[in-house]
């Protein structure tokens, strides 16, 4: 049993491949350690859009909430910050909690009347959706 060992480096020779590798292009980076942490792009946030009619659509949901009330206010064009301005407002008529998720605005009460009243104030025409 006479077997002759080779090294990689001549596995490698014979073969005709190189031993050093090739350099990878920036796209396909995952991890260096000459650049520091590599830090993904923030997603952007989502601005409300209008309705055709130019209405906003009022619905009062209790879905997967455990039973309590949200007013879900959708139909407001505009960015972020003018969302959460109309949010806060509302907020404040209302006295409740509230927040901007998705292009639309979510009450934490079930004061149908006061967020209407709020809305024609500020200059919003509204109609109630949903059952």
């Amino acid at each position: 049993m006479n077997r002759k060992t080779l090294s990689l480096a001549d596995w490698q020779q014979q073969a005709g491949k190189s031993i050093t590798p090739t350099p990878s292009s920036k796209e396909a980076l995952v991890y260096s350690t000459d650049t520091g942490k590599i830090v993904a792009e923030k997603p952007v946030k989502a601005e409300g859009q209008a309705y055709a009619d130019g209405k906003l659509r009022l619905q009062r949901q209790t879905k997967k909430r455990g039973g309590k009330a949200v007013i879900l206010i959708s139909g407001i064009s505009g960015s972020q910050d003018e969302l959460q301005g109309v949010c806060k407002a509302l907020k404040q008529v209302c006295a409740c909690g509230g927040s901007v998720k998705d292009g639309a605005i979510l009450l934490q009460n079930d004061q149908r009347a006061q967020v209407e009243a709020a809305l024609h104030k500020l200059g919003y025409t509204t109609v109630w959706a949903g059952g």
